[in-house]
Formats: structure tokens, C-alpha cells, sequence
């Protein structure tokens, strides 16, 4: 008995320290730097043109303040019929610290075999934190395209994870 109250109290002194660690930095503190990759669309996206894609992106990151970040990307879409693309980007995210929500807006340069194309984009995702450092990161996003609004715009849905490094 005396055993498990022991085991219960020191449990109660690593929770209580680990807690007050974390909030003396925050998680989307300035100064971190952020790696992630992550795969879209896979069947789940829609525009005009195309029914199934596949998309691959890795991005990096810069938390220049609290909550704010800035980020470049580059991406390769996967196309069922026709040529694939390619993409890089730049872009800037607001966290919403209190539940790991944040808010993105960027623009994307587009090369496909037969055009290129500029695409605004606007996210909406959640970070959740794995562990201290690791992110899994479910995004909703919209692409604007600036060539032809009714076939390359489109809605789609992302998942990837993320690194913060202090």
C-alpha cells in the first residue's frame, strides 16, 4: 500500500514539473524553427479537371514572433491522367495558441507540361502535439488559380506531421 501511494505522489511531482516546463515556453514560441512533410488529396480533393490526385509536400518553417510563422514549401502532385506538377511556395501562419488551430494564407508557383500557373491558397489545421517537439497536422485547404479559375482551383484535405526545433 505504502508502495502505491509512493508511486502515486511521485507521478503527481513529474506531472505537476512537466506542466510548468511547458509553460514556461510556449509552444509556438518565437525563435523555432519548423520542419514538416505531408501527402494530399489521395482521392479526397476537388476541382474542375480532375477527379484523383496525389500530392506530396515538404515545407519549412519560422516562428519570426509568438504565433506567427513564416514558410516555404515545395510539392509534387501526382496526376491519374495527364502530367504531373510541381510547385514551391511561400506563405504565412497564425496559431491560435490556446488550442493548436491555425490559419495560413501563401502563394504557390505551379509548372505543369503544358502551363504554369500562381495559386493563392488559404489553410485551416490543427496542430496536435505527439510529444513535445512532434506534430501530427490534419489541414483543410483552397487553391485560387490564377489561369483558370473553373478547372485548377479547388478544395483539399491534408495530413502531415511537423518538427519544432528551439
Amino acid at each position: 500500500m505504502k508502495k502505491t501511494i509512493m508511486m502515486l505522489l511521485c507521478g503527481l511531482v513529474f506531472t505537476m514539473t512537466a506542466s510548468a516546463q511547458v509553460k514556461d515556453r510556449p509552444p509556438f514560441g518565437k525563435d523555432k524553427v519548423y520542419v514538416g512533410a505531408s501527402v494530399s488529396n489521395v482521392g479526397l480533393t476537388y476541382n474542375g479537371s480532375e477527379k484523383w490526385n496525389f500530392g506530396a509536400q515538404a515545407k519549412a518553417g519560422y516562428l519570426f514572433e509568438d504565433n506567427w510563422m513564416v514558410t516555404g514549401n515545395l510539392g509534387y502532385d501526382y496526376r491519374q491522367r495527364g502530367f504531373n506538377d510541381f510547385s514551391v511556395g511561400a506563405g504565412l501562419r497564425y496559431y491560435i495558441e490556446q488550442n493548436g488551430l491555425y490559419l495560413g494564407a501563401g502563394a504557390n508557383y505551379q509548372h505543369h507540361h503544358s502551363y504554369d500557373d500562381l495559386l493563392p491558397t488559404v489553410q485551416l489545421g490543427y496542430a496536435f502535439f505527439l510529444n513535445r517537439t512532434v506534430t501530427l497536422e490534419p489541414e483543410v485547404y483552397y487553391n485560387q488559380s490564377l489561369k483558370n479559375h473553373s478547372d485548377y482551383s479547388g478544395f483539399g484535405i491534408r495530413i502531415g506531421l511537423g518538427i519544432y526545433f528551439e
